[in-house]
């Protein structure tokens, strides 16, 4: 960790960034109303399918330019954060488009002239309890899909594998307890290092995307328990991988944990998300998820020489794509 932790400072060193009427309505007033009425709730049918249409998952492991909504799932608790966010979306929309009919319809009917004589009436009981009754359930609804989605994310299930990851000013630092103490430094790749692995490896910026790629990626297999304890070596930070579901703060002298089960292999990026200091937007996150014959393989050299265990991994994955290609055609 010393040597990593030298070369961290050096690098930070040399390194920049740039980085309601008394009478009944006749037939022609009836039709003209259940008219507006159908027109209304086409209009919130179109609405609310807009709005869904947003709020779903932008098909990406990492922010994407004008993209709405979150990041496309790829565990088991992020997927009922999905639902949750649109289960609420449509709660809210309801609620936003029932008071908004019902403030324009208030405006018009008791406006000056539909209203000459207005009321003099200060309260009606029924009304007061229904205003009363009908939030408290809308939240008792929200609550109980909300306390199981906390529970899930709290509760750490049986891990297959501990994976350590300390936060410093301005980068992470993975422990393998379970793999021969495989220990390293994860800092983010600058614009001429990006180019030098893009040469290398023949890859594209989408490989190796600006502030997000880092020179060492955790590398964890797919369908695997992972429990993650979280700590800091110096400030507050916060471990943060959006499409896992996954949010931690790190403390120093604290450790918390949490967990997360990836489903698809692929490389997921995130950031820290708590005001750091003064490179606190150049501190990126990457997981490689791989499959458990090619994490078995990295680890089993990573131990002894993590740049070697990087590049086969590397190659492993190339002959992989190359090989499925190959199949498909």
């Amino acid at each position: 960790m010393c040597a990593h932790a030298h070369r961290s400072s050096r690098w930070f060193q040399e390194a920049g960034h740039n980085l309601p009427p008394a009478h009944g309505p006749d037939r022609s007033e009836t039709k003209t109303s259940m008219t507006i009425a159908n027109r209304i709730a086409a209009s919130f049918a179109v609405l609310l399918a807009a709005l869904t249409a947003f709020a779903s998952p932008t098909l990406a492991a990492q922010p994407t330019p004008w993209a709405l909504g979150l990041q496309e799932a790829a565990t088991e608790v992020m997927e009922h954060i999905h639902w949750f966010e649109t289960f609420t979306l449509i709660i809210i929309t309801a609620i936003v488009i029932f008071v908004l009919v019902l403030m324009v319809y208030v405006c018009w009917r008791f406006s000056e002239k539909n209203n000459k004589t207005p009321s003099k009436t200060t309260h009606h009981a029924m009304l007061e309890v229904v205003w009363t009754v009908v939030p408290i359930i809308i939240l008792v609804v929200i609550a109980v899909p909300s306390f199981r989605l906390l529970y899930e994310e709290a509760v750490v299930p049986p891990a297959d594998m501990t994976i350590k990851a300390t936060g410093y000013q301005w980068y992470w630092g993975y422990e393998y307890p379970d793999h021969d103490d495989i220990d390293f430094l994860a800092i983010m790749l600058q614009d001429d290092e990006r180019l030098e692995r893009m040469e290398a490896t023949g890859g594209s910026e989408e490989d190796f995307p600006r502030l997000l790629a880092v020179d060492n990626d955790m590398v964890v297999p797919v369908n695997t328990t992972i429990r993650l304890l979280v700590t800091a070596g110096d400030v507050l930070h916060a471990f943060a991988m959006p499409a896992f579901g996954v949010k931690m703060d790190a403390v120093p002298g604290r450790i918390n944990e949490t967990w997360f089960r990836a489903e698809r292999e692929g490389v997921y990026y995130g950031q820290c998300s708590e005001l750091c200091g003064t490179d606190h937007a150049f501190m990126p996150i990457a997981i490689r998820v791989v499959s458990q014959d090619q994490f078995d393989a990295w680890a089993s050299v990573a131990a002894d020489d993590l740049g070697a265990a990087n590049e086969m991994l590397a190659q492993m994955i190339r002959d992989g794509e190359t090989a499925n290609e190959l199949a498909q055609n």
